[in-house]
């Protein structure tokens, strides 16, 4: 069966509950024909907002971070179950910059992902290799060390049921991108990780994360292992953010 698009837009820091809101007014009515699953990642704070207004409509709405525990004294943080209560359905986990600016490890990520599907969340697991470690060519040896560490503790069958987002380090916030003869090298490793764990690879849907833009979005998107994107700066303008839905067919 072909893998559904699956094209993510990750606010980041961006957008109060009204800027939100309006987005989500202007998105919709763009995509309405859309065949692809379309994601919101908004800041916790406009959750709600964007939940209510995606109602009856093709688009999903994820966090952009989780705790691993459902409870518990851990100021700052959100649960699982406290984003499951907003009818949140998926969870951005071990993106770059989480990684990079708080100090998120691959064994935090390793109890957080089987949490989230615990938890009815559809994990979007971010992994990707630093300008040092393409430099080094050590990109395969970066992912596929994350990818192991990440899911150790999820069962073969199971990794079919989260997103994998391939992240450029590189190419993030920088104009740079990956050319998509890189992307789809780079993806088609992440699939090939995936098969020797005995998962069920050609279900996974693997994105690219990494200044997509509605001028490079088609040329990506039609690359065979690449199934999405995770966007970045695009996705916070609705009209950029609908072209690139529309790349994806």
């Amino acid at each position: 069966m072909p893998r559904t698009p699956y094209i993510a837009a990750n606010w980041k820091m961006h957008k109060t509950v009204a800027e939100a809101a309006e987005f989500v007014d202007a998105l919709l009515p763009k995509i309405a024909a859309t065949q692809s699953d379309v994601v919101i990642c908004p800041p916790f704070t406009a959750l709600s907002a964007v939940v209510e207004r995606r109602y009856g409509t093709a688009v999903k709405v994820a966090a952009q971070n989780m705790h691993d525990a459902d409870s518990g004294a851990f100021t700052g943080e959100v649960s699982a179950p406290m984003l499951v209560e907003l009818d949140v359905e998926a969870v951005v986990l071990g993106h770059s910059e989480r990684r990079r600016h708080f100090g998120e490890t691959d064994e935090a990520l390793a109890r957080k992902v089987p949490a989230a599907l615990a938890a009815g969340l559809e994990p979007i697991l971010c992994v990707g290799e630093s300008e040092e470690a393409r430099d080094a060519e050590q990109t395969e040896a970066v992912l596929e060390r994350q990818l192991v560490a990440d899911l150790t503790d999820v069962d073969g069958a199971a990794v079919g049921g989260v997103v994998i987002a391939y992240e450029p380090i590189w190419a993030i916030g920088t104009g740079r991108t990956a050319t998509p003869d890189q992307a789809q090298e780079a993806c088609a490793f992440i699939r090939d990780v995936l098969r020797e764990r005995s998962a069920p690879a050609d279900e996974v849907r693997i994105l690219y994360g990494g200044s997509v833009k509605p001028a490079n979005a088609a040329e990506l998107l039609g690359r065979p292992d690449i199934d999405g994107a995770l966007v970045g700066g695009a996705g916070l303008d609705p009209a950029e953010f609908a072209e690139i839905v529309k790349a994806a067919g």
